[in-house]
């Protein structure tokens, strides 16, 4: 990839794959080979952003100072493991700063007009990640630490966090859950891990309303996803107008993810890309930025990543009339989509079904 410039800024680096994980583990560090093959395949099209670590002072907004000290010393002593599905080896925590600080680095660039749009393809992911402790493969919450940089250091008023990836960004919602500042929308395979992210779940307090959350049933695929875009992302980001969308975005949805028991394909996640891509354009001036989550599968990330690169660097389409999509009776998409509007019937009457 070129040197930094205008177009789409990726972060990548080789660093990433120093996080290790215990044999046969998902978070591998091969992830992170599928994402590079897609990201090769349109090089000459992509600039590249060296990663750096994020600050102590911008993680503090987020996580709690006890937890970045278990985290540091979690290293110091590893193989260590901070809950069981969570792993630590000796250069995981500064890993997790890279991925942190690339994912601040890549969503100020969009913010600035440095960069038409951005992807951080880091690892380890960071939505699971609480306040105060790692949860589900994650260290760091990579996207929720850059919405604040975007609002602290930025400038910016309202941020919309799109999360995509199979499971519940359970630390992301807990983040922001009390701030109407930022809106989180999360689909997800549901029930499943980590148990959180019922339609009922709409923000706490003075943020009620500003946590949109869409659960789908296993077996969901490119047309149910595509519909709940169209049909609650449409009306419910342009009645925010949000100044950016960060978008956490995994790829274990794919039909082949081992993990998850959804179907998307490559043409879902470019459905999907197209409609951020556009609303982006729409309602902020094009300042989207992806922060890569989870995804298990190698042929799930080339492919997810192929397909949204493809929406970054195309023309901007026109952004789906969310009524000329049907919801057919019966159908899990309709059941979705009446979930969402019945729990959010007072802050977005548009989500009616008529």
């Amino acid at each position: 990839m070129a040197s930094t410039g205008e177009g789409v800024h990726v972060a990548i680096d080789a660093r990433f794959l120093d996080h290790r994980t215990p044999a046969g583990h998902p978070e591998r560090p091969e992830r992170l080979a599928a994402v590079a093959a897609a990201c090769d395949e349109r090089s000459a099209e992509l600039r590249a952003r060296a990663p750096r670590e994020a600050s102590a002072g911008e993680i503090l907004r987020i996580h709690d100072e006890a937890y970045l000290r278990t985290l540091e010393s979690a290293a110091a002593r590893a193989p260590a493991q901070l809950d069981p599905d969570t792993h630590v080896s000796a250069r995981s925590h500064e890993v997790a700063l890279l991925a942190a600080g690339a994912a601040v680095d890549v969503a100020r660039a969009v913010a600035r007009g440095e960069a038409r749009a951005g992807l951080a393809a880091v690892r380890p992911p960071g939505h699971h990640a609480e306040a105060s402790r790692a949860m589900g493969f994650c260290l760091l919450n990579n996207v929720a630490i850059a919405a604040r940089a975007l609002q602290r250091d930025e400038g910016l008023d309202r941020v919309l966090v799109l999360d995509w990836d199979v499971h519940h960004g359970n630390g992301t919602q807990h983040a922001f859950e009390r701030d109407p500042s930022v809106l989180y929308v999360s689909t997800h395979q549901f029930p499943y891990y980590p148990g959180t992210g019922g339609a009922g779940e709409i923000g706490v307090e003075e943020g009620r309303g500003a946590t949109v959350n869409v659960p789908l049933p296993a077996g969901s695929g490119d047309e149910e996803y595509t519909g709940v875009f169209e049909r609650v992302l449409v009306p419910v980001a342009r009645c925010y107008a949000p100044q950016a969308i960060l978008v956490s975005c995994g790829f274990d949805a794919h039909r082949d993810d081992p993990l998850a028991s959804m179907e998307v394909t490559r043409a879902g996640f470019l459905a999907m890309a197209r409609i951020v891509r556009s609303l982006a354009e729409e309602l902020c001036g094009g300042r989207i930025a992806l922060v890569l989550e989870g995804g298990y599968a190698e042929s799930g990330l080339r492919e997810g990543t192929s397909a949204v690169l493809e929406a970054l660097l195309e023309p901007a389409r026109a952004v789906p009339d969310p009524r000329a999509r049907a919801l057919p009776p019966g159908s899990a998409l309709r059941a979705a989509v009446a979930r969402v509007a019945d729990a959010h019937a007072a802050t977005f009457p548009e989500l009616r079904l008529d």
